[in-house]
């Protein structure tokens, strides 16, 4: 029960329906703020206690001022959780293992339970092994369930021993898409209460749900865990950037097009860590799912929130999804009363500002390697030409330019280099690829495939393509993975489907696939080719990830494009070709084919999204959402509240995060003579540190599954194998493209071992058991933006079980930086305008921290003093950011003070 110190609670009439509400307008300054801070405001107005959440905290957030930087800590108590399979399974066991550590300690194993509601949607799994036949999609899923039925039945298990914990199955869609379409709520109602739909969830891209009007975001599996479990999230009061948005986007131009543009402003402008919240004409001009689209991508633009505020829109979109008639006039009422409904001409307070003129979007794609690096289509070819010369040698044996710009031979545009190879298919055909050839095109992610509008115009593009006689390159792997079952219903009504299977955009699979690393192998004499002759080939995905080594190791330039833009790529076959101005083709009487000529005009797309698109379809995808397929229900599930642990299992085991775990803390204390295991450069994500994509069979994972009777064939993913934390560890720090300055000349997971004689270069794992065994600390160097990307939480796991201690860093991305502190391990800083090269570190010193003991008396160090054995001297910033995680910190983890004072209770 609230303590209600403002009289705010109150009732509201929904037609028959009453509702308990607590009322905005009696904190004062309320109507000022923007519309997220108005949705915080309401959590503390009823999830106030007097201890963790005081009248104190309330008024702060209702006097809040825009220009002050954040200060102020309040705890913020989201409504629901929701996961998806890749980091949901470590959740999972998680929770079984704290309930054998609260009965190992004396308490009730039943208390650790949701206590919101939970829900995962396993699509992180599907891979897009087979292709281009109309039984692909059919293949890829008895190759899902092979490949992962220990985890399945783990989590069904989890469905039974849980209460609030609901799992979406197989084979139904990706997180976000499902999450917008059927599991939000908008405006939540539990135990008479309606209040606004609030989560976290653990995967960046929950931000996609921030289109809807719903607050929430992306965090790291244990804070999900705590979250599930009760703890508020702790948070500093953000500052909050108006983004106004003018005009209409002119015809031509996609959702894709706009984000691109987005994410490239508001990385120059600088968001991280804060909240960015659309306003003005021309979010009414904005269809839902291209707000979806925008909210999609908040991770790559950095800010921790992206929302649009509740209007006309939103409801519209309700009923189309299948909403009640009392949920969506629930919503309209609700936001109405509490001034969360959209006012198209007002400027709320907002603490900085920018603009854009949705006129003013052209034609974008991103790459080769970042989603913020935007590149308008018609300088594609000219930016590949420089681009790739960074992944190729452009010189010749006597070091002069093979391909200089200024005189490029003919079958080199632009410049580019060119290293023509032939290839021989299995059917005896030959053709040649060279450096820039589109090797993956994928119609793949949450971000562009729940927007109904760049579907339908890829599958126009396809039509109006095979009507002209053209089809993909033999050597490209194209796939079509949509967010939701609906997306296909809607192909098949608009009879579009057979277009997309003729240029082989054939369904593989209703899941993340490419974008999460999952584009399965290419085809074999394709891969033989790029890798014999080391050919700079490129993807083009509709995603929202192209970070290097993410979407297939034998790629090395990727590229996000729009769904129709992936298509017409697939035609052309190479980035070489600037598909605004060369032809894509011929047809089929040997006249070239432009990309105008089957480009879809807005009021084509228009029509079948208004005449394919209809409320039944949703009705009827998710009328059995939790239930699952034959294959699915047919799973053995074990009983009781207790897991009952497989020793064999390589896929589920019981972590070691609880061993010797007491009821009371242990001090903290300095580290002393810690060394390096990694010194990294800028922008390392997670994608870099955590394990992901496949396992080879050379590294330390794949010889432990060796070792465990695993055959190569079933090594499976690494995400896939997230509930071991065995295989984990092994593949922390392991990615192809990771380059540790300690061990010059080497990509992937290697360093230098300093207990060893001469200190030989080693894997990162195996060096990390030998100063584990002989007691030594170990540490991380890194430069900017440390730990952006995904929020995955096994960046952190890993690497504190790698016994890493703390970690240098010149800036931090939130989600890594938050979920080093509940891993226990230390966030620091180098001092404005230092690194480790200006400090001359070079990665061989010994390193020693003091002050860290401070913690122990209640307080946090803003600064602890840096020495090392080479008299390098300097006080590193403490990046425990709140009270909440240096408690966090002083219990060893999250989990740990989560369980302590579960058992307190």
């Amino acid at each position: 029960m609230s303590a209600n110190s403002f009289d705010a609670r109150s009732t509201l009439q929904v037609g028959d329906e009453s509702y308990e509400i607590f009322r905005l307008d009696k904190v004062e300054g309320s109507a000022r703020l923007p519309y997220s801070l108005k949705v915080l405001l309401e959590n503390l107005l009823r999830t106030e206690d007097g201890a963790n959440i005081t009248a104190d905290h309330i008024r702060a957030l209702g006097s809040w001022d825009s220009q002050a930087q954040p200060s102020q800590e309040i705890q913020f108590t989201p409504a629901r959780v929701i996961m998806q399979d890749f980091t949901g399974v470590p959740c999972v066991v998680d929770l079984a293992t704290m309930r054998e550590a609260v009965k190992e300690l004396g308490g009730d194993p039943a208390k650790v339970n949701p206590l919101s509601p939970a829900e995962l949607v396993i699509d992180h799994s599907v891979i897009a092994d087979k292709f281009g036949t109309k039984d692909a999609f059919g293949q890829n899923v008895e190759l899902e369930y092979g490949r992962n039925k220990e985890r399945y039945q783990f989590l069904r298990w989890g469905q039974t021993a849980f209460d609030d914990f609901k799992v979406v199955p197989p084979g139904t869609g990706i997180v976000h898409q499902v999450n917008i379409e059927h599991l939000a709520r908008t405006v939540m109602v539990r135990n008479g209460q309606a209040y606004p739909d609030t989560l976290v969830g653990t995967d960046s891209h929950t931000t996609m749900v921030n289109g809807l009007g719903v607050l929430g975001w992306g965090v790291g599996g244990i804070e999900a865990e705590a979250a599930m479990l009760g703890q508020p999230v702790s948070m500093l009061i953000p500052r909050v950037v108006g983004f106004k948005l003018t005009g209409e986007l002119p015809a031509g131009t996609t959702a894709t097009d706009l984000v691109l543009t987005i994410t490239e402003m508001l990385r120059k402008h600088g968001v991280v860590g804060k909240f960015v919240e659309f306003y003005g004409e021309g979010v009414a001009a904005t269809s839902l799912a291209n707000r979806a689209t925008i909210g999609n991508m908040s991770p790559e633009f950095g800010s921790t929130a992206a929302i649009f505020p509740i209007d006309g829109e939103t409801l519209n979109y309700l009923k189309l999804t299948g909403r009640s008639e009392q949920q969506v006039a629930l919503v309209e009422a609700y936001a109405k009363e509490q001034g969360l409904w959209l006012d198209p001409a007002a400027e709320p307070d907002f603490s900085e500002k920018l603009e854009l003129d949705l006129s003013t979007v052209v034609p974008s794609i991103a790459g080769p390697k970042r989603p913020q690096d935007r590149i308008v289509l018609a300088n594609a070819a000219a930016q590949f030409a420089q681009d790739v010369r960074n992944y190729v040698d452009t010189t010749d044996e006597a070091g002069k330019e093979s391909f200089p710009a200024s005189d490029a031979p003919a079958n080199t545009p632009n410049g580019a280099p060119s290293k023509p190879v032939t290839v021989t298919a299995p059917d005896g055909t030959t053709y040649e690829i060279d450096h820039g050839a589109v090797t993956v095109a994928a119609i793949t992610s949450c971000t562009n495939t729940s927007n109904p509008y760049v579907m339908v115009a890829a599958a126009l593009v396809a039509k109006k393509a095979v009507e002209k006689g053209l089809t993909r390159k033999p050597w490209v792997k194209t796939t079509l993975a949509p967010g939701s079952k609906v997306v296909t219903d809607y192909f098949d009504k608009a009879g579009l489907t057979p277009y997309l299977d003729k240029v082989g955009f054939n369904l593989v699979g209703y899941g993340c696939t490419t974008c999460i690393g999952n584009s399965g192998p290419l085809p074999e004499e394709v891969s033989k080719a790029v890798n014999d002759h080391d050919l700079a080939v490129t993807s083009v995905l509709s995603g929202n990830r192209n970070f290097e080594g993410r979407i297939n190791p034998d790629v090395k330039m990727n590229y996000l494009a729009s769904p129709p833009l992936v298509v017409a790529y697939a035609l052309a076959g190479s980035m070489k070709v600037d598909i605004t101005r060369d032809a894509l083709g011929a047809d089929q009487d040997g006249n070239p084919v432009f990309l105008k000529d089957i480009w879809p005009t807005e009021a084509e797309v228009n029509d079948v999204v208004a005449n394919a698109i209809g409320e039944d379809m949703f009705n009827k995808s998710y009328q059995d959402v939790f239930a699952g397929d034959a294959q699915w229900q047919a799973l053995p599930i074990p009983t009781g509240n207790t897991f009952e642990w497989d020793g064999e299992s390589t896929y589920v085991r019981k972590p070691p995060y609880f061993e010797g775990m007491t009821m009371e803390t242990t001090p903290v204390t300095d580290i002393e003579g810690a060394r390096v295991l990694a010194k990294l450069g800028d922008s390392v994500t997670t994608d870099h540190i955590s394990p992901a994509g496949a396992i080879k069979a050379d590294t330390p994972a794949g010889k432990y599954l060796t070792e465990h009777g695993v055959e190569r064939r079933d090594f499976n993913s690494y995400g896939s194998r997230r509930g071991n934390h065995e295989v984990m560890i092994r593949g922390t720090f392991a990615n192809i493209r990771l380059r540790n300055q300690i061990a010059p000349g080497t990509e992937g997971g290697f360093t230098r071992d300093f207990t060893q004689a001469d200190a030989p270069v080693s894997f990162i794992y195996d060096a990390s058991r030998n100063y584990i065994e002989q007691g030594i600390p170990l540490v991380v160097l890194a430069g900017k933006e440390y730990g952006s990307g995904s929020s995955r939480d096994w960046a952190a796991k890993g690497t504190a079980l790698l016994g890493v201690k703390a970690v240098i860093a010149e800036s931090y991305e939130r989600i890594h930086r938050s979920n080093l502190i509940g891993m226990g391990v230390l966030p620091l800083q180098f001092p404005e305008g230092a690194s480790a090269e200006s400090l001359g570190l070079t990665g061989e010193e010994t390193f020693s921290f003091a002050g860290v003991t401070e913690l122990n008396e209640g307080r946090t160090p803003r600064t602890v003093k840096v020495t090392t054995d080479t008299g390098v001297e300097f006080d590193a910033v403490v990046r425990i950011d709140t009270p909440g995680e240096a408690d966090y910190y002083r219990n060893g983890g999250i989990m740990q003070y989560v369980l302590r004072n579960l058992i307190r209770k």
